[in-house]
């Protein structure tokens, strides 16, 4: 049997569901992702920016990964959707890397997703803008993604409220944020406005050997 190709990266994430601010399916009396989303179903956007990454020798540096998740119910219940969209400037074995780590078909955190998702949309490359300014965190995919994430406000000087929620995506440490004005994303024959929503944020380290 072949060896699984190591890899690993370490870079920023964000993300805006259609939850309002806090949302349950994370942040509630019940066990995560058993309690009703507060729409009935949750719209999540996903967006990752890699600074540094390799899988085996292949060097991912720089690039931006989008993911969307629709679950048309309670999350713990499955039946999601998928699409997942890669930076145009992955050549194809960057972008091969990517869809393995992101679909989580190579190990790592989205391996956890994989049972939950039964409906796969695809994969595109398009052009993602990833930007970081100040505690801000904003996306854009012309003609399909707008988004952007704020700290949720607080009294505490940081400016920023870090939870320990349990998130797949950075088990340890995520900051609570609200979306702004304008957060929309349009394709695969759905629209969503997640303007004023749920958001969260945080740093990643992922590898799939840990």
């Amino acid at each position: 049997m072949t060896d699984p190709i190591a890899w690993q990266l370490s870079g920023d994430y964000f993300e805006n569901c259609s939850c309002s601010v806090l949302c349950p399916c994370l942040m509630s009396t019940a066990a995560p992702l058993t309690a009703q989303p507060t729409e009935g179903f949750c719209n999540v956007p996903l967006v990752f920016h890699i600074d540094s990454g390799r899988y085996g020798d292949v060097v991912l540096d720089g690039l931006n990964v989008f993911v969307i998740l629709h679950a048309p119910g309670v999350m713990a219940e499955g039946n999601w959707s998928r699409a997942t969209y890669i930076d145009e400037r992955a050549d194809e074995a960057q972008a091969e890397a990517l869809s393995a780590i992101f679909s989580g078909a190579a190990g790592g955190p989205m391996a956890a997703f994989i049972p939950l998702i039964s409906k796969d949309l695809g994969v595109s490359k398009v052009p993602i803008a990833f930007q970081i300014n100040g505690k801000t965190r904003s996306a854009e995919i012309p003609n399909i993604l707008h988004m952007s994430v704020d700290p949720l406000p607080t009294m505490h000087p940081s400016g920023e409220m870090w939870v320990n929620i349990g998130h797949p995506v950075n088990a340890d440490r995520m900051a609570l944020a609200v979306g702004a004005s304008g957060n929309t994303f349009s394709d695969r024959g759905m629209r969503w406005d997640n303007s004023g929503k749920n958001g969260l944020y945080a740093s990643i380290r992922w590898s799939n050997s840990s």
